[in-house]
């Protein structure tokens, strides 16, 4: 299964390999060499989006999960919430999911800059805010750009409510997701270095 943004992707690499074969076939490219480059190129290309947008379906974890594969960067303290950071390696499925039942009520889109996103500065980055209401109260998600990655995709919009575990959005080529919980309801469960999946992995504890 491929993730929603992937069509135009995958089809603008399919088209340029269709154009090469069929330039070869009738001859347009005679040269033999160029062109069996230029369909290893294509063919790797179309491999790698198609693996790089691979979206696969997920049984949910228990507990308050990660909104995102990766690796745990920094679990924090930021006033009266838990904030919990997982960098986004280019490897990772790129999906981002919702880590508890959830409405959405608001999207904001903030910051500036491309730094990248594992840097002490990248809080500032360009980034997209996932306003949630929940169980537990306000939970936030927050997409985050870095040095290469700069597309943010939303998969909802304000006022859906969620299941969790259910899809939110899409970081194209990495960076980070960073999920703030409320201290007085939630406990973290993970620490830095630990690697998580997106919709499985738990990353905190409900505090009854």
């Amino acid at each position: 299964m491929f993730a929603p943004p992937s069509g135009r992707y995958l089809l603008l690499a399919l088209l340029v390999l269709v154009t090469i074969t069929g330039a070869d076939a009738i001859g347009v490219v005679p040269a033999p060499y160029p062109v069996a480059a230029l369909l290893a190129v294509s063919a790797g290309a179309w491999g790698f989006l198609a693996w790089f947008f691979r979206d696969p379906e997920r049984a949910t974890g228990p507990g308050i999960v990660s909104a995102a594969d990766g690796r745990v960067r920094s679990v924090v303290a930021d006033g009266d919430r838990w904030q919990i950071a997982v960098f986004m390696n280019v490897t990772d499925v790129h999906v981002n999911r919702f880590p508890l039942d959830a409405r959405v009520e608001a999207i904001d889109d903030g910051g500036s800059g491309h730094r990248p996103a594992y840097a002490v500065d990248a809080d500032h980055n360009v980034r997209r805010h996932y306003r949630l209401a929940t169980a537990l109260g306000p939970v936030e998600v927050v997409q985050m750009t870095g040095i290469v990655a700069r597309r943010l995709v939303s998969l909802v919009r304000a006022g859906d409510s969620k299941a969790k575990g259910d899809r939110l959005g899409m970081i194209l080529l990495g960076s980070r997701v960073d999920v703030f919980l409320p201290r007085g309801r939630a406990e973290p469960s993970v620490q830095p270095g630990d690697r998580v999946r997106a919709g499985v992995t738990p990353i905190a504890r409900e505090i009854p």
